[in-house]
């Protein structure tokens, strides 16, 4: 009979925060005055400033003792430069470019799809195209537009965002 009632507890329990979470979803027919990030484009990072991004990617990563890849594309989400530190797991090779090509293409950190679908529920936001949710993507912004954007993995999602907020601090001041 114990065992009933904590199982009957357990599910009125998951009943109410799933209304809950019902309750805080956003109004996904709202129209914004203004278009979100909606910073425009410029010309494409050049190869010694992505290498130099890299570099500071690279200086935290060692600093903090973690094993990292890096990447750096272009405005359009083109590979422009790219590091794989000595032990980063291979794995993470096409995680950093997939970050950093997330980030500039639709212009955001990628950290902005990984609270949409976990703080939020937004779950359609994996249906768009090459989408990933998770942190450590980061557009590169110079004299108000994007120039490129950098992607670090290999870590935590922390990790990964911690790395690549020091490596894109070259450029976005």
């Amino acid at each position: 009979m114990m065992l009933r009632v904590f199982a009957a507890a357990l599910l009125a329990g998951g009943v109410l925060a799933a209304g809950q979470a019902c309750a805080q979803a956003p109004n996904l027919d709202a129209i914004p005055d203004k278009m979100p990030f909606a910073t425009p484009y410029g010309p494409p990072i050049s190869m010694d400033r992505a290498n130099a991004v890299i570099a500071a990617g690279v200086t935290e990563a060692k600093k903090r003792g973690w094993d990292m890849n890096i990447a750096v594309v272009d405005p359009h989400g083109d590979l422009k430069a790219f590091g794989r530190m000595d032990n980063a797991q291979f794995a993470s090779i096409s995680i950093a470019q997939h970050k950093a090509r997330v980030a500039a293409r639709y212009r955001r950190p990628s950290k902005a799809f990984e609270e949409g679908v976990t703080k939020a529920g937004l779950n359609y936001l994996m249906t768009l195209d090459d989408v990933i949710a998770s942190r450590g993507g980061i557009p590169l912004v110079e004299n108000g537009k994007i120039i490129g954007a950098v992607g670090c993995s290999g870590g935590t999602g922390s990790q990964d965002e911690a790395v690549c907020t020091a490596a894109a601090a070259l450029v976005n001041k």
